[in-house]
């Protein structure tokens, strides 16, 4: 069969109007303008007004979010509790009781909850004397760049749902994650790179339980398939399938991506199926990475300066110091939203050997990451968070001695770090309880949602105007519960 009669078939094909087609093109034109005339004007800002275009100047261009998957434990980093010490092994059931304590499957049969004393000392650093563990001697060095906040709280205590509200805005799936949401919400800044990269770093934990993450957490879910993140592999070719097959050189595979796009481009018309567009818009896209993912990945013009900066692991692949250069790498490309998923962090037991393990993988390539984005003048455009889904508790999971114990899940308080983009440096933001159970400042408490709309706000949008019509229903990042942007992190804010 010739191109000719290629192109007779799919003519043929796509002017058959079969009954499916004919409710496809009825609800997308008198359907969908009869619906039109009902929708609110506001809502129909809401969808508008979103490609490429901030309801005002953003503070940020890029963000770049260390994602500490499976919850890292807040007295072992910054959430300093030395009197815990006096209650070692000290039963606190009743208490727990009286406080209404949430229990997961983990330590809903132990008949005691004994008091677990952080097994590490903690020292103050900065300007203001901010307490840090000695686990994270490098980061304790730039707490006068980052804003600690310990009162960040969240609705789920387990995992896949915690992170599916922590990166998507919600537990139930098939929502849009937050870096697709940025991605549609501002568009590209470098069109030879995806906007949305995911890294996947290697934990240091060699005995950790590891927790497993789905595709969802970086997926577009009713986002426009574009949007989604795109893994850059630490081993082999960074993105697969990336490369052309044996025999087809680069003007051979212009000419076939030109000839497959004249003929989805003919499907596009007659069907108006935006899956097509955007499969035509991922070939280009791929057709462009051939050349820069390459460049991207090859590490050999960096400096021994900078391996210096972020560690001797930075020069090994998969590494968390090594995504964190190339998050770097990134950033300066243009990338709109790097996502660096570091697991490892959910320690039940055995929690002094491996928080010990994990803290060692980030603590210099975090330091490293700032002081290398400060240098370059990009700090101040670009938003760095850090933390993970939820906190830990107080009492021990399992067997507590002096030397070891764990620690079980605890959504009600967590602490988290962010820099960059005019967030105030220096400060820490909240406070708890002596148990670490309770937010002591209620005014300064930060939910899930109060954290997007804070990292929108960043971005140049207004997270109440911001949102995507899906189902005839405003789809929005922070969902319908009234949420706020945390304007006393930062020293300025459109939204104060």
């Amino acid at each position: 069969m010739n191109y000719s009669d290629i192109l007779k078939s799919i003519d043929l094909q796509n002017t058959s109007v079969n009954r499916r087609q004919f409710f496809r093109h009825n609800a997308m034109g008198l359907g969908a303008a009869a619906l039109t005339s009902l929708l609110p004007k506001e809502l129909l800002n809401a969808a508008g007004n979103v490609i490429g275009q901030p309801n005002f100047e953003p503070k940020a261009k890029r963000v770049i979010y260390i994602s500490l998957i499976g919850a890292p434990s807040q007295f072992e980093t910054f959430d300093y509790k030395p009197n815990l010490r006096k209650d070692f092994k000290k039963d606190i059931k009743d208490f727990l009781v009286e406080s209404g304590q949430r229990l997961t499957g983990m330590t809903s049969r132990q008949a005691a909850f004994p008091v677990a004393p952080s097994f590490i000392d903690f020292k103050q650093h900065g300007q203001a004397g901010t307490w840090v563990s000695d686990l994270l001697p490098n980061i304790g060095k730039m707490v006068d760049d980052i804003c600690i906040v310990k009162s960040m709280h969240t609705d789920a205590i387990n995992h896949e749902p915690a992170n599916q509200l922590m990166y998507t805005g919600s537990m139930q799936n098939g929502k849009a994650s937050l870096g697709s949401w940025l991605s549609y919400g501002l568009g590209s800044l470098n069109n030879d790179l995806p906007t949305f990269c995911v890294l996947h770093a290697q934990p240091g934990s060699p005995n950790g339980n590891t927790q497993a993450i789905s595709s969802r957490l970086w997926g577009t879910g009713f986002l426009p398939g574009k949007h989604a993140g795109v893994n850059l592999r630490a081993q082999g070719d960074p993105v697969l399938y990336l490369k052309d097959a044996p025999g087809i050189d680069r003007q051979l595979r212009r000419d076939m991506l030109d000839g497959l796009s004249a003929l989805n481009q003919k499907t596009l018309n007659n069907v108006g199926d935006p899956e097509i567009q955007t499969r035509m818009q991922q070939y280009e896209m791929a057709y462009r990475m051939q050349m820069s993912v390459p460049d991207l990945t090859d590490m050999s013009d960096e400096s021994e300066h900078t391996y210096e900066l972020y560690g001797k692991e930075a020069k090994t692949p998969g590494s968390f110091a090594n995504t964190a250069l190339m998050a770097r790498r990134l950033a300066e490309r243009g990338v709109r939203f790097t996502q660096i998923f570091h697991r490892g962090w959910d320690q039940h037991k055995q929690l002094p050997t491996n928080i010990s393990h994990q803290c060692k993988d980030i603590d210099r390539a975090c330091y490293g990451l700032i002081q290398d984005l400060k240098q370059r003048g990009l700090l101040e455009d670009t938003l760095v968070v850090c933390g993970g889904e939820f906190g830990r508790t107080v009492y021990s999971q399992g067997i507590l001695t002096d030397k070891t114990y764990g620690r079980d899940h605890h959504p009600r308080c967590f602490s988290m770090w962010m820099a960059g983009a005019g967030v105030k440096g220096g400060t820490v933001y909240g406070d708890t309880d002596e148990y670490s159970y309770n937010i002591t400042t209620p005014d300064q408490k930060v939910h899930v949602r109060d954290l997007h709309a804070t990292i929108l706000e960043r971005c140049g949008l207004d997270f109440h105007k911001f949102g995507f019509l899906h189902q005839g229903l405003e789809q929005k990042l922070t969902g319908v519960v009234p949420a706020k942007v945390v304007t006393d992190i930062l020293h300025s804010s459109h939204m104060a």
